[in-house]
């Protein structure tokens, strides 16, 4: 028997480690509490994709549990020690906005909890490659100080930059510059999971992600940028941009992409790895882009606004350098761009909003 443990598993990108690995020949257990549903509320619950999971994974196993939890969590791994051939950790308070509601929440689940997985992957499985879903904001505010260029429907960067043409690398400062309580406490677990790489020497990645996003994603105002944006393009709900002239650029992952960018490293792992993933730019765009691309595909306008307020923290432009990855695991490729990702997000809201009656 050999077990892939997945944190988050109804989530986003857990969901999408648990059918990818089933589908390779593992046994796969999930660890979820649809805490998604608590922070952002019914619309943003998981609970459809646990079902899902449930009943169409053969011999997927569910674990009700808290990351937090400590006894909870080292009793799972114990069940299984050795058999566990990898960890995947996507478990988190995910809303750099909802952090600052409640910091203590948003700091134990996503460093401590991160703690808890750790040390349990070092008592009962060391030999077991850790998959850590870390984020861009990590860096902080620091891409914003980059030399801006505004264009008609996007910001870039200015083109004699090193940045420009394939966008930020691993060689950027965490320090001296404001990350949001979210940027903290995931910066936090993103060290810590270094550290049990190279101090113990446990085979541990951190990806650094961009805007992840598919069709199972069950976005919110707070949280999912792409899937809560075509939310309101199929439903007709407001939308609201804010700041930074709707210019904002991001660059969009599909978790399938991410997912098999996971599967690269298990072949093949390192400790203390860190690369930061995302759509590169093979996949991005900005705001007011991704807006008209929406009415485009919809076939009818899109009801926004906007707040000239932007997020704490909130990046003007992101766009992933992925070479350190491809480099070190060159047989990994993208299978989406931004157009394919855009028309099966879209399908993906609109069914979803078939099967909860709406």
């Amino acid at each position: 028997m050999s077990v892939v443990l997945v944190t988050g598993a109804a989530g986003l990108i857990g969901a999408e480690a648990v059918r990818f690995f089933a589908a390779a020949g593992f046994d796969v257990v999930g660890v979820d509490n649809d805490m998604r549903r608590v922070l952002f509320g019914n619309d943003a619950s998981t609970a459809w994709s646990r079902r899902r999971l449930e009943t169409t994974i053969s011999g997927y196993r569910h674990v009700e549990g808290d990351i937090r939890d400590t006894a909870l969590i080292d009793s799972v791994f114990a069940r299984y020690g050795r058999a566990i051939t990898a960890v995947i950790h996507t478990a988190a308070q995910p809303s750099h906005d909802w952090a600052a509601r409640e910091p203590q929440t948003d700091f134990t689940v996503n460093a401590n909890g991160t703690l808890n997985i750790l040390e349990a992957t070092r008592q009962h499985c060391p030999e077991a490659p850790f998959i850590f879903t870390s984020t861009n904001k990590v860096y902080g505010d620091t891409p914003n100080l980059l030399p801006l260029v505004e264009q008609e429907f996007r910001w870039e960067v200015s083109p004699e930059h090193r940045f420009a043409e394939h966008g930020i690398d691993e060689s950027m400062n965490v320090d001296a510059c404001l990350h949001s309580l979210f940027g903290v406490s995931k910066l936090a677990a993103d060290v810590m999971v270094q550290e049990y790489g190279r101090y113990f020497g446990i085979p541990t990645v951190c990806f650094r992600c961009g805007c992840l996003t598919g069709p199972e994603h069950s976005g919110t105002m707070l949280h999912g940028f792409l899937s809560y944006l075509v939310r309101c393009a199929v439903t007709g709900e407001h939308y609201t941009v804010f700041g930074y002239k709707g210019k904002q650029v991001r660059d969009n992952i599909h978790a399938y992409d991410l997912v098999n960018a996971f599967w690269h490293f298990i072949q093949a792992p390192r400790c203390g790895a860190v690369y930061n993933i995302g759509g590169s730019r093979h996949s991005d765009s900005s705001m007011l882009e991704t807006i008209l691309a929406c009415e485009r595909l919809t076939g009818r306008p899109m009801n926004w606004s906007y707040s000239t307020k932007n997020r704490t923290g909130d990046h003007i432009w992101w766009i992933s350098d992925v070479r350190r990855f491809q480099a070190d695991y060159p047989d990994w490729r993208y299978r989406y761009d931004s157009n394919s990702i855009l028309a099966e997000v879209i399908d993906g809201v609109a069914a979803r909003q078939i099967m909860m009656g709406k």
